[in-house]
């Protein structure tokens, strides 16, 4: 009987064209909202095309070196609160018991 053959790079990240997902969706969001707004305008090119294009150059150069997933990362980073606990906020304080004799 023949073994079944199983993928051995189940890590790799997917990428097109050197971009991630999220940048993609983010770069085509841009541009069709761009398009649009800006369609039928004999400047299409300079208000939708070029703000695009100027985009994905930045994400290009901008990630370089950077981990996976950055931008998402960063992205919720930005929006969180600026404290994080693991506790939810204190009520009544309860103190813990005491033996007989015992002083606070």
């Amino acid at each position: 009987m023949r073994a079944m053959e199983v993928s051995r790079c189940l890590d790799k990240k997917l990428t097109m064209f050197g971009f991630e997902v999220a940048d993609i969706l983010g770069i085509f969001l841009c541009l069709s909202v761009l398009n649009f707004l800006f369609g039928q305008s004999s400047l299409k090119f300079f208000f939708a095309w070029l703000p695009s294009i100027v985009l994905a150059l930045i994400l290009r150069y901008g990630k370089k070196g950077k981990p996976d997933k950055f931008l998402i990362h960063w992205f919720r980073y930005q929006i969180k609160p600026g404290i994080l606990s693991a506790f939810s906020e204190p009520g009544e304080v309860v103190f813990p018991p005491r033996l007989k004799g015992e002083r606070r």
